[in-house]
Protein backbone atom coordinates (compact mmCIF):
# COMPACT_ATOMS: atom_id res chain seq x y z
CA UNK A 1 0.00 0.00 0.00
CA UNK A 2 1.69 3.28 -0.78
CA UNK A 3 2.30 6.09 1.94
CA UNK A 4 0.68 8.72 0.24
CA UNK A 5 -2.87 10.48 -0.23
CA UNK A 6 -4.96 11.67 -2.66
CA UNK A 7 -2.95 15.32 -2.82
CA UNK A 8 0.47 13.27 -2.81
CA UNK A 9 -1.14 10.95 -5.82
CA UNK A 10 -2.26 14.16 -8.12
CA UNK A 11 1.15 15.79 -7.59
CA UNK A 12 2.87 12.86 -8.34
CA UNK A 13 0.90 11.94 -11.32
CA UNK A 14 1.32 16.23 -12.73
CA UNK A 15 4.80 15.79 -12.24
CA UNK A 16 5.22 12.69 -14.00
CA UNK A 17 3.39 14.67 -16.94
CA UNK A 18 5.75 17.35 -16.73
CA UNK A 19 8.48 17.57 -15.05
CA UNK A 20 9.52 21.15 -15.73
CA UNK A 21 6.23 22.20 -14.02
CA UNK A 22 7.07 25.32 -11.49
CA UNK A 23 5.76 24.66 -8.29
CA UNK A 24 3.38 28.08 -8.85
CA UNK A 25 1.93 26.23 -11.77
CA UNK A 26 1.99 22.56 -9.97
CA UNK A 27 -0.17 24.24 -7.21
CA UNK A 28 -2.39 25.81 -9.69
CA UNK A 29 -3.15 22.37 -10.97
CA UNK A 30 -3.52 20.82 -7.99
CA UNK A 31 -5.96 23.36 -6.06
CA UNK A 32 -3.53 23.93 -3.37
CA UNK A 33 -1.60 27.04 -1.86
CA UNK A 34 2.05 27.93 -3.15
CA UNK A 35 3.96 26.86 0.05
CA UNK A 36 2.02 23.72 1.27
CA UNK A 37 2.53 22.40 -2.48
CA UNK A 38 6.21 23.00 -2.16
CA UNK A 39 6.35 21.46 1.59
CA UNK A 40 4.37 18.24 0.15
CA UNK A 41 6.97 17.94 -2.96
CA UNK A 42 10.02 18.55 -0.57
CA UNK A 43 8.62 15.80 1.73
CA UNK A 44 7.52 13.22 -0.94
CA UNK A 45 11.41 14.24 -2.34
CA UNK A 46 12.97 13.16 1.70
CA UNK A 47 11.20 9.89 1.44
CA UNK A 48 12.64 8.68 -2.07
CA UNK A 49 9.40 8.61 -3.51
CA UNK A 50 10.07 10.90 -5.92
CA UNK A 51 14.19 9.82 -6.58
CA UNK A 52 14.99 12.78 -9.19
CA UNK A 53 14.06 14.49 -12.51
CA UNK A 54 14.85 13.88 -15.92
CA UNK A 55 14.54 14.63 -19.55
CA UNK A 56 13.18 12.03 -21.77
CA UNK A 57 15.71 11.63 -24.89
CA UNK A 58 14.47 10.49 -28.20
CA UNK A 59 16.88 7.70 -28.78
CA UNK A 60 16.71 7.81 -32.66
CA UNK A 61 17.41 11.72 -32.82
CA UNK A 62 20.43 11.25 -30.59
CA UNK A 63 21.60 8.12 -32.85
CA UNK A 64 21.00 4.99 -30.86
CA UNK A 65 18.20 3.48 -32.63
CA UNK A 66 18.63 0.09 -32.01
CA UNK A 67 17.04 -1.71 -28.67
CA UNK A 68 18.24 -4.97 -27.67
CA UNK A 69 17.21 -7.43 -25.39
CA UNK A 70 20.27 -9.31 -23.42
CA UNK A 71 19.27 -12.41 -21.86
CA UNK A 72 22.51 -13.30 -19.10
CA UNK A 73 23.18 -16.17 -17.77
CA UNK A 74 26.02 -16.26 -14.82
CA UNK A 75 28.53 -19.49 -13.85
CA UNK A 76 27.13 -19.45 -10.77
CA UNK A 77 24.30 -18.20 -8.56
CA UNK A 78 26.18 -17.54 -5.71
CA UNK A 79 25.58 -14.26 -3.98
CA UNK A 80 28.91 -13.22 -4.46
CA UNK A 81 29.00 -13.67 -8.10
CA UNK A 82 25.78 -11.64 -8.57
CA UNK A 83 27.11 -8.68 -6.69
CA UNK A 84 30.39 -8.91 -9.07
CA UNK A 85 28.26 -8.81 -12.08
CA UNK A 86 26.06 -6.18 -11.43
CA UNK A 87 28.76 -3.86 -10.49
CA UNK A 88 30.33 -4.36 -13.57
CA UNK A 89 27.02 -3.82 -15.70
CA UNK A 90 26.61 -0.61 -13.93
CA UNK A 91 29.57 0.95 -15.53
CA UNK A 92 28.28 -0.15 -19.43
CA UNK A 93 27.10 2.93 -20.92
CA UNK A 94 25.17 1.41 -23.13
CA UNK A 95 22.99 -0.79 -20.62
CA UNK A 96 19.88 1.45 -19.77
CA UNK A 97 18.02 -1.36 -17.80
CA UNK A 98 19.30 -4.88 -16.05
CA UNK A 99 17.07 -7.11 -14.14
CA UNK A 100 17.67 -9.83 -11.93
CA UNK A 101 15.47 -12.75 -13.08
CA UNK A 102 13.66 -16.45 -11.75
CA UNK A 103 13.70 -18.54 -14.70
CA UNK A 104 15.69 -19.84 -17.05
CA UNK A 105 18.37 -17.02 -17.27
CA UNK A 106 19.70 -14.98 -14.16
CA UNK A 107 19.22 -11.63 -15.91
CA UNK A 108 17.89 -9.70 -18.79
CA UNK A 109 19.55 -5.95 -19.99
CA UNK A 110 18.40 -3.56 -22.21
CA UNK A 111 20.90 -1.94 -24.13
CA UNK A 112 20.87 0.84 -26.89
CA UNK A 113 23.08 0.77 -29.96
CA UNK A 114 23.68 2.73 -33.26
CA UNK A 115 23.66 -0.86 -35.15
CA UNK A 116 24.67 -4.09 -35.68
CA UNK A 117 28.10 -3.38 -35.64
CA UNK A 118 27.86 -1.33 -32.49
CA UNK A 119 26.01 -3.91 -30.65
CA UNK A 120 29.03 -6.37 -31.68
CA UNK A 121 31.50 -3.93 -29.42
CA UNK A 122 28.94 -4.24 -26.42
CA UNK A 123 28.25 -7.63 -26.68
CA UNK A 124 31.96 -8.35 -26.60
CA UNK A 125 31.75 -6.13 -23.39
CA UNK A 126 28.98 -8.02 -21.68
CA UNK A 127 30.87 -11.38 -22.68
CA UNK A 128 33.75 -9.97 -20.70
CA UNK A 129 31.96 -8.63 -17.42
CA UNK A 130 32.48 -11.50 -14.50
CA UNK A 131 31.13 -15.00 -14.24
CA UNK A 132 29.02 -14.30 -17.51
CA UNK A 133 28.36 -17.84 -19.20
CA UNK A 134 26.26 -17.13 -21.98
CA UNK A 135 24.25 -14.17 -23.41
CA UNK A 136 21.28 -14.37 -25.81
CA UNK A 137 21.06 -11.32 -27.77
CA UNK A 138 17.34 -9.86 -29.25
CA UNK A 139 17.13 -7.14 -31.14
CA UNK A 140 14.22 -5.07 -30.92
CA UNK A 141 12.07 -4.84 -34.55
CA UNK A 142 9.65 -1.48 -33.35
CA UNK A 143 8.51 -0.30 -30.37
CA UNK A 144 5.26 -0.68 -29.82
CA UNK A 145 4.73 0.68 -26.37
CA UNK A 146 7.06 2.44 -23.78
CA UNK A 147 5.90 4.24 -20.46
CA UNK A 148 7.21 6.04 -18.26
CA UNK A 149 4.72 7.21 -15.63
CA UNK A 150 3.57 4.83 -13.26
CA UNK A 151 -0.05 4.35 -12.51
CA UNK A 152 -1.23 5.81 -9.06
CA UNK A 153 -3.72 4.96 -7.47
CA UNK A 154 -6.78 7.72 -7.52
CA UNK A 155 -7.52 7.56 -3.88
CA UNK A 156 -5.39 4.96 -1.20
CA UNK A 157 -7.33 2.54 -0.01
CA UNK A 158 -8.40 2.49 3.88
CA UNK A 159 -7.92 6.13 4.30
Amino acid sequence: MPDFDKIDSAILDELQRDGRLSNVELADLISLSESACLRRVKNLESRGIITHYAAHLDEQAVGLPGTVFVRVSLTSQREEQLLHFEEAVRHVPEVMECYLMSGDVDYIVRVVVRDAPDYERVHHTLTNLPGVDRVHSSFALRTILRRSRLPLPSTVQGR
